[in-house]
């Protein structure tokens, strides 16, 4: 039999950094196959895991949701064939739905029975789950509804009121799963992998919900052009603005875009700081949700990895990769002026 997680969460959660502790501390002895979808041209996330030996298949067609009942049941049933795995763990876009990679899943297991949906949890940076519920509330909250565990990152990073506050809006949302609001550091991976494994339960209850959906609700991707997004980057962007889209749902290519490069140029770390903060603390270029990457040092022996979400940014020593890589996504990016700070032009 062939377990399957499905490690979800919108963009630069922590759904990798995730993987790689339930990798190191709860796996270990399993022949593990991860399967990622990158929404972007630059799959960057498979260079960051491939020390960890695990097979990576990387779907870069766009959003996994657009392309479940075809690449993805197709990368699915390869896997099954060519390793058959112990475990599958799938970490869907970070823009993708939840109840679309469930009901894909479903769909294997049909013709699959060795298939075991064992887990389908998201996790949530608690110090932004309330503006991307209100900006990107299609999707994010798509995520948060249909979770059986919802398992919160950087708690350690916000204060008592702030981490309640985080809390008490997604109970509103899903009102069963099991709320991880311990740092990761304190806790095992085997005791978050139990917590993910302890929603069985409401995993049961959610997945007839979505066989139910997807029985009255035939996903298609027919979209009312008639409705306008209008974009606001003040305070808030309103690419998705936080109501019910029932009745209009969107594909993630329609509210975000990606912009990757594959580079040879060598950065210091100087430059690249300095790119990073503009991209992080400004607006200049568009809404930026998230962007990672790797490059080449101008130390000819050292690679800069980093990655970034809105206001904070991390940089990092890490091994080479065959060339460098960016990539970044969000909404109305300016892609001359991105090419322009990452001093491609």
């Amino acid at each position: 039999m062939t377990k399957i997680d499905i490690i979800s969460g919108f963009l630069g959660a922590g759904k990798t950094t995730l993987i790689k502790k339930l990798l190191d501390e709860s796996f270990k002895g399993e022949k593990i196959v991860l399967i990622e979808n990158e929404f972007g041209e630059i799959g960057i996330d498979g260079g960051f895991l491939k020390d960890a030996g695990v097979e990576i298949t990387e779907m870069n067609s766009g959003c996994i949701c657009c392309s479940l009942v075809g690449d993805f049941g197709a990368a699915l049933k390869q896997v099954l064939t060519d390793y058959s795995p112990d475990r599958i763990v799938i970490e869907p876009s970070g823009v993708g739905k939840l109840s679309d990679v469930v009901a894909a899943v479903e769909r294997v297991q049909a013709e699959a029975p060795d298939l075991h949906l064992n887990s389908f949890v998201t996790v949530v940076d608690a110090a932004k789950a309330k503006v991307y519920m209100k900006n990107f509330g299609e999707f994010f909250n798509d995520q948060v509804e249909h979770a059986c565990a919802i398992i919160l990152s950087r708690t350690q990073k916000i204060d008592q009121h702030k981490l309640d506050g985080a809390v008490a809006l997604l109970r509103e949302k899903n009102p069963k799963a099991a709320i991880l609001t311990t740092p990761w550091d304190q806790l095992t991976g085997a005791q978050i992998l139990s917590a993910m494994e302890g929603g069985r339960d409401l995993a049961h209850e959610l997945m007839e919900e979505i066989e139910h959906e997807d029985h009255h609700h035939e996903h298609h991707h027919d979209h009312d052009h008639e409705h306008e997004h209008h974009h606001d980057h003040g305070d808030t962007c309103t690419a998705c603005c936080g109501h019910d889209h029932h009745h209009h749902d969107h594909d993630a290519d329609e509210v975000f875009t990606s912009w990757g490069r594959e580079t040879t140029r060598k950065y210091s770390r100087e430059e690249l700081q300095e790119a990073l903060a503009a991209l992080a603390m400004t607006q200049d270029y568009g809404y930026v949700l998230r962007a990672k990457g790797m490059v080449p040092c101008e130390d000819a022996s050292t690679w800069l990895h980093f990655d970034l979400t809105p206001e904070e940014f991390e940089i990092r020593e890490g091994s080479a990769d065959y060339t460098g890589r960016l990539c970044v996504i969000g909404s109305e990016l300016k892609e001359e002026k991105l090419e322009k700070l990452f001093l491609l032009v």
